[in-house]
C-alpha cells in the first residue's frame, strides 16, 4: 500500500514538473514569436519604403539633370516630397498594424487612392509597353485606412509590371459594387504563378522571383504580398489569386462598403 502511494505521489510529482516545463516553453515560444513578428514587420517596412524611395531617387535625378527647366524640377521635387510624407505615414501605419492598434478607417474615393498610388510611381507604363485599362466607378467607395489599401495596390500593380517587363501586356485594374461588399481586381497578362506555388503566395518570404527568372534579374523579398494580406484581414476582407502559367494572373479583393455605423 505504501509503495503504490509512493508511486502515485511520484507520479503527481512529474506531472507538477512537466507542467511547469510546458508553461516555460508557452512562455518562450510566445517571446521567440514576438521577436519573429518583429524581424517580419522590419522587413515589410524596409520592402513598402524601397517602393517609394525609387520613385523619390528617380525625382531627383530629374531635378538635378534638368536644373534648366524649373518646370520639370519644381514638379519631380514635388513628387519627391510627396512620397516621402506616404513613406512617413506608411511607418506609421505598418507599425500600428503589427502590435495590433486600432487604425481609423473611413469612407474612401476608390479611383482618387488609385490616381494618388500611380503618381507616386515614376516610369510611365506604356514606356514597358504596358497598357494600363481602369474600370472602376467614379463614385464607388470603400471602407478603409487609405494609406494601407494604397500600400496594397502599389505593391500588386509594381508585381503586374514586373511581370510583364519583358513582353509587355495590360493591366486590368477594374472594381464593382457586390451586395456589401467592394470588389477589386488587379490582372496582367504577364508570365503568371506555377500551381506549386499558389498555396504560399501570401506567406512571408515566399517568392517566385529566383534570380534570373525574374525580367528584371531581381530577386524578391517575398513580403509584398503578405503585407497585402494581412492589410486586408485587418479590414475584415478577402484576398485570393487566380493564375495560369503564360496567362497571367488575377487578384481578387473583397472590402466591407461604407455604411452608417462603421467606426
Amino acid at each position: 500500500m505504501a509503495s503504490f502511494t509512493e508511486k502515485r505521489l511520484s507520479l503527481h510529482r512529474n506531472l507538477g514538473e512537466r507542467q511547469q516545463e510546458n508553461e516555460a516553453l508557452k512562455s518562450q515560444l510566445g517571446r521567440l514569436q514576438h521577436l519573429a513578428n518583429i524581424g517580419v514587420v522590419s522587413y515589410m517596412i524596409a520592402h513598402e519604403i524601397n517602393n517609394l524611395l525609387t520613385p523619390v531617387g528617380t525625382y531627383a535625378g530629374l531635378a538635378l539633370n534638368n536644373p534648366d527647366d524649373e518646370d520639370l524640377a519644381k514638379k519631380a521635387l514635388e513628387k519627391a516630397v510627396r512620397n516621402c510624407e506616404r513613406a512617413s505615414k506608411i511607418t506609421e501605419s505598418m507599425l500600428a498594424l503589427a502590435d495590433g492598434r486600432e487604425q481609423q478607417k473611413k469612407s474612401c474615393r476608390l479611383i482618387t487612392l488609385l490616381e494618388e498610388v500611380f503618381g507616386c510611381l515614376a516610369r510611365d507604363f506604356g514606356k514597358d509597353g504596358i497598357t494600363v485599362d481602369i474600370r472602376i466607378p467614379e463614385d464607388l467607395e470603400v471602407w478603409a485606412v487609405p494609406v494601407q489599401l494604397q500600400q496594397v495596390l502599389m505593391n500588386l500593380i509594381l508585381n503586374a509590371r514586373e511581370t510583364m517587363l519583358q513582353g509587355g501586356g495590360i493591366l486590368t485594374i477594374k472594381a464593382m459594387d457586390n451586395a456589401d461588399t467592394v470588389g477589386i481586381e488587379v490582372r496582367d497578362t504577364g508570365e503568371g504563378i506555377e500551381p506549386a506555388d499558389l498555396k504560399g503566395i501570401f506567406e512571408p518570404f515566399f517568392t517566385t522571383k529566383r534570380g534570373d527568372s525574374s525580367p528584371s534579374g531581381r530577386l524578391g523579398a517575398g513580403l509584398g504580398l503578405a503585407f497585402c494580406s494581412r492589410v486586408i484581414d485587418a479590414h475584415h476582407g478577402a484576398i485570393s489569386v487566380e493564375s495560369r502559367p503564360a496567362e497571367g494572373s488575377t487578384f481578387k479583393i473583397a472590402l466591407p462598403k461604407p455604411q452608417s455605423g462603421n467606426s
